[in-house]
């Protein structure tokens, strides 16, 4: 390898080494491999359980466009997920693996190589150039590495994600809740922007272990936190405070906004029953408080409103929704 390719590829892994954040290192690496091999376009796919392939990172040609839809086992980037090898092609006509997609550039040739984990393949690093016969092994060596070095941070994400969430319901723990509630109340005092709280407890959840098992009582809180999630966007953040409570931080929300959002949860719950078993489908509802930041209380004074918003919600009935107003 040539010094300035080592240069670039030493500063790319201290660069994921230092940075937490996985989107962000996923597009360095495209970014590196789009510079290193001389390639025209350059994308990190993503192994999904249910057989697709999510874009985690593009760069080059076509970026102005949707991703292509990619499954395991279709096309190049398909098979090298399927079988974990290398694909390395010289003229993309005369390839049969080859899957013609409405890319927005033309694909002459295409370098595609594994992103290994012990347990298998996690994703596609994949590069093309509009110009045939444009990899050569060279190429293939530092797209491997690159690939080692994807591996390394979706693994370190991994290992990150593990210690911060409940293994039941994969919502965050409660000991994350008030460092990342203070980091979100700095964000909204720099933009000026509002930020609510729901809490929200399980109706009656004792009645669920009591009559099922706690191993049911597990699937139930799984599939209430999966229901919360479907129903509110990727930037508010579900946390399991304890037991059957949970919180759900809300970014750029104010109380309208949350209520009508707490509202639709409520309702969602209250008509559609979880499926627990094949055979047993159970109605959970749920009690939820909403608190809006004032732009002045502390963490634990809004996590405390919201609280009291819930058992007021609890004490007038239970499956309902209660705002929590702050003082004067």
């Amino acid at each position: 390898m040539q010094d300035d390719a080592l240069g670039m590829l030493a500063k790319v892994t201290r660069e994921l080494l230092e940075e937490e954040r996985v989107e962000i290192n996923l597009q360095r690496v495209a970014d590196a491999a789009l510079d290193l091999l001389g390639a025209d376009h350059a994308s990190v796919r993503l192994c999904e359980s249910d057989g697709s392939m999510a874009a985690g990172a593009r760069a080059g040609l076509g970026t102005d466009r949707p991703p292509p839809p990619f499954r395991r086992g279709e096309g190049v980037l398909g098979w090298v997920a399927e079988t974990g090898q290398c694909a390395c092609i010289e003229d993309s006509s005369h390839e049969p693996r080859f899957v013609a997609r409405e890319r927005g550039f033309d694909v002459g040739s295409l370098l595609s190589v594994p992103i290994s984990s012990p347990d298998g393949t996690v994703g596609v690093l994949s590069v093309s150039s509009v110009r045939t016969c444009a990899f050569r092994q060279a190429e293939q060596a530092l797209a491997q590495v690159l690939a080692s070095a994807a591996a390394q941070s979706l693994r370190t994400a991994e290992l990150r994600q593990l210690a911060v969430t409940d293994s039941q319901t994969l919502a965050y723990n409660r000991r994350c809740l008030l460092p990342r509630l203070r980091e979100e109340m700095e964000h909204a005092r720099r933009h000026g922007a509002p930020l609510s709280l729901l809490l929200i407890d399980l109706d009656h959840f004792k009645r669920v272990n009591d009559a099922h098992g706690h191993p049911t009582g597990d699937v139930v809180l799984r599939a209430f936190a999966d229901t919360v999630r479907e129903c509110v966007r990727a930037a508010d953040v579900l946390f399991r405070r304890g037991g059957e409570e949970f919180v759900l931080i809300m970014p750029s929300t104010d109380e309208s906004q949350a209520t009508t959002v707490a509202e639709r949860l409520r309702r969602r719950l209250g008509r559609a029953p979880l499926r627990v078993r094949a055979d047993l489908l159970l109605l959970q509802t749920a009690s939820i408080g909403v608190a809006t930041w004032d732009g002045e209380e502390a963490a634990e004074a809004l996590e405390e409103r919201a609280d009291l918003a819930m058992y007021e919600a609890k004490r007038r009935g239970r499956n309902r929704v209660h705002v929590s107003r702050p003082a004067g």
